[in-house]
């Protein structure tokens, strides 16, 4: 009998949700939070209407949003030395999913020692962490309902992936309301990893019935409503839609991990100050390609979630269209198309390559990889 394991937060999904966060807080035990979050957020407002929920409960808060894109380790080091100046008891994350993988990192920092390149691999963390809330502010990486927290290693320039159930947010809160102010860029970077977090879990060798059912959902809404979301911030249906997604791909990948385009994807992402969406919209097809082979039903699977109706062809056929099903989303989009349109030097391939396949999430892509399959993937992307 096989045995599934399947873990998650207490979610608050709906619009206007972001206000309970005070209240969220309260039940926690928390009295004295660390507001992590960036500028960007600041600068749209979200930040002001957390604050000031925690000052309505009755909250002391510290802000810190010293973080940028493909969060770093000193600025988790940076964090937690602010936590622990102010005597915290809480973490709270606002942003998207660089901002949210951060707070859970300073959160880890802020009850066990060393540094955060300690803990890269699988149940490092000894020491339990405080009270963790985090909020996204895109519909894209899953951050707030994972085990997941990607760090890069400023000194290597590796992204390194720190799994543990520890890190999963004791509460999730989902606000669609938040994706508002998001540009379009943003939107199409973060809907393709949302794509992808529900094909890799999907396809992945962990996957469990548990796990399938929430990655389904998400191939399906994005098939149906990314491109309507691209299309208007103010289409309010297609943002719910999409946050819902995010948030299913999340809880799908936390829990059956990911695979061959995440490994490689963390690989370029630690050497360039690119959107982690952008390299996977790059280099989903070409691995959706090598995997067929590993999966043709599951594969023909996401094919009909993308719109196929032909029931009457072979599950090889079927897969193969899932395949040009993903390219027409990313080339209608306008989300890019080759490793050369982000200036990744073709001279990096190697030595990405061998980065990605010790990347954690390579060891459940369902067929075998060597590193000579990976550099023609790199290649035939670039």
């Amino acid at each position: 009998m096989n045995v599934h394991k399947f873990v998650l937060p207490e979610i608050i999904f709906g619009n206007y949700t972001l206000s309970q966060i005070g209240d969220c807080c309260l039940r926690l035990g928390a009295s004295n939070v660390l507001i992590v979050s960036d500028e960007g957020i600041a600068e749209a407002g979200w930040l002001d209407k957390v604050v000031e929920n925690c000052k309505e409960a009755g909250l002391k808060y510290t802000t810190f949003t010293d973080i940028t894109i493909n969060p770093k380790d000193y600025e988790v080091e940076k964090g937690r030395e602010i936590y622990l100046e102010n005597h915290c008891d809480a973490v709270i994350g606002v942003g998207g999913g660089s901002t949210i993988d951060a707070a859970k990192a300073i959160a880890l920092l802020s009850t066990n020692e060393g540094h955060i390149r300690d803990y890269e691999g699988v149940d490092k963390i000894k020491h339990p962490l405080p009270p963790q809330i985090m909020v996204p502010t895109t519909a894209g990486s899953g951050s707030e309902v994972s085990q997941f927290s990607i760090i890069l290693n400023s000194e290597e320039r590796k992204k390194m992936t720190i799994i543990s159930k520890s890190l999963i947010p004791d509460i999730a809160i989902v606000d669609p309301e938040t994706l508002v102010t998001k540009s379009t860029q943003l939107t199409i970077s973060t809907g393709i990893d949302v794509l992808t977090h529900g094909i890799e879990s999907y396809i992945s060798l962990a996957a469990t019935p548990l796990t399938d059912v929430h990655a389904k959902n998400a191939i399906s809404l994005v098939g149906q409503y990314l491109r309507s979301s691209v299309a208007s911030k103010y289409n309010k249906e297609a943002k719910t839609h999409m946050a819902m997604a995010s948030l299913q791909a999340g809880i799908a990948f936390s829990n059956a991990i990911l695979g061959a385009v995440h490994a490689m994807s963390h690989a370029v992402g630690g050497r360039y100050p690119v959107l982690h969406g952008d390299i996977n919209s790059i280099l989903l097809p070409h691995v959706m390609e090598f995997n067929l082979l590993a999966n043709p039903e599951k594969f023909a699977d996401i094919a009909y979630l993308l719109g196929l109706k032909d029931p009457n062809i072979s599950k090889m056929e079927a897969g193969k269209i899932a395949i040009k099903l993903v390219n027409e989303l990313i080339e209608d989009i306008g989300a890019p198309q080759k490793l050369s349109e982000l200036e990744v030097k073709d001279s990096e391939i190697t030595e990405m390559s061998y980065t990605a396949l010790h990347d954690a999430c390579m060891l459940t892509n369902p067929r075998d990889v060597t590193i000579d399959n990976i550099e023609q993937l790199f290649r035939k992307a670039w």
